[in-house]
């Protein structure tokens, strides 16, 4: 059974399921949704709990197997916890989950948890993951993306009893918690507690959320683009100066704006040659919330547009390694800037 982790509460008051596997990388999540599992499991009487870390191949998984089988010798049941921070069990490691899924499933004394970062596809078809699905509850936990996050936050003060101001200034709150946070979803849990030991359940004002809350922002450079594909040039500004301050090369921004750019200039070329959005999409690997963004910019953009930006990238390219460009800055941050913001302002005015 795959589930999604806001499914995870339902389905532990259903029934607590003898097998576990839960994956994504946002920690915090992960964290919930295996400390809901353990909660559930202690409740119905497992309170022994063994933990193993698979480590490569010096990992013991006779000792695993053996643990998953054996009757507790403190408590009438147990909880046994695998992680495998790799998300590569390796061969054997592989044979002995599919044992360990099927034993798992016949178990009436032991609950078992395997713990996985994000899983790619090839990953999550292959026949140790599906055996783990079939005789158990996998989880998967997303991240929480910028335009998901003021509801997450809403939520969050409404479950200790707080909430903004409706309309204007409500919204205005959520925007400035999300500003502050964004990219840090534990940094993003820990303001919201402290909003709730500061102040009372009820209400927050827009100044006592500015008062409270420090600026715990991490920026990630391949999350730049997405900003500037939704046309927000305050954003990229302070994810530009956000990157510079925490240290990151150009390179790498440079990289993820010139990627966008290339790839919005060839999905322009195959629509000007009569090629279907959603096949040209495809062939270009744009898929998931950048493919909606795409199918909102492109029918708007023209060639000589994003061929301007994939000209610029070119020359940010050329002073980010150290030459020198007529009429642009020789600062590569400050021309990563006029670049960004030069894609941004054609983003805003097409979606407009």
């Amino acid at each position: 059974m795959l589930i999604g982790a806001a499914q995870l509460p339902a389905q532990l008051q259903r029934a607590l399921a003898p097998l576990y596997v839960v994956h994504g990388d946002e920690a915090l999540l992960v964290q919930e949704a295996a400390d809901a599992i353990r909660a559930a499991a202690r409740a119905a009487g497992h309170t022994e709990r063994t933990v193993f870390t698979v480590t490569g191949a010096h990992t013991d998984w006779s000792a695993i197997l053996a643990a998953g089988g054996a009757l507790s010798l403190f408590a009438d049941k147990r909880l046994v916890e695998v992680r495998i921070p790799s998300r590569k069990p390796g061969k054997e490691g592989a044979e002995a989950l599919q044992r360990l899924a099927a034993s798992a499933a016949a178990s009436t004394d032991t609950v078992t948890l395997v713990l996985l970062p994000r899983l790619d596809g090839a990953t999550l078809k292959s026949a140790w993951f599906a055996a783990l699905q079939t005789h158990g509850v996998a989880v998967r936990v997303d991240p929480v993306e910028r335009a998901q996050l003021p509801g997450w936050i809403a939520q969050r003060l409404r479950a200790q009893g707080q909430h903004v101001a409706a309309g204007e200034e409500g919204q205005r709150t959520l925007a400035f918690l999300t500003d502050r946070v964004e990219g840090n979803l534990l940094a993003a849990h820990q303001e919201i507690a402290k909003l709730g030991l500061l102040y009372p359940p009820g209400e927050l004002s827009f100044e006592q959320v500015r008062t409270a809350v420090l600026d715990v922002a991490r920026y990630d450079p391949f999350r730049l683009p997405e900003a500037v594909l939704d046309g927000e040039p305050a954003r990229v500004q302070r994810m530009l100066d956000g990157l510079r301050a925490e240290g990151v090369a150009p390179v790498p921004v440079h990289w993820a704006l010139a990627e966008e750019a290339r790839t919005l200039h060839r999905v322009r070329l195959a629509l000007d040659g009569g090629q279907p959005l959603p096949l040209a999409l495809r062939e270009q690997r744009v898929w998931g919330p950048r493919e909606k963004r795409y199918e909102r910019l492109l029918p708007r953009l023209r060639t000589a547009q994003t061929g301007r930006w994939l000209a610029e990238a070119q020359t940010v390219d050329g002073i980010v390694k150290g030459l020198s460009m007529p009429e642009w800055p020789a600062d590569p941050w400050q021309a990563l800037h006029r670049l960004a913001q030069s894609m941004t302002a054609g983003c805003t005015a097409a979606l407009r």
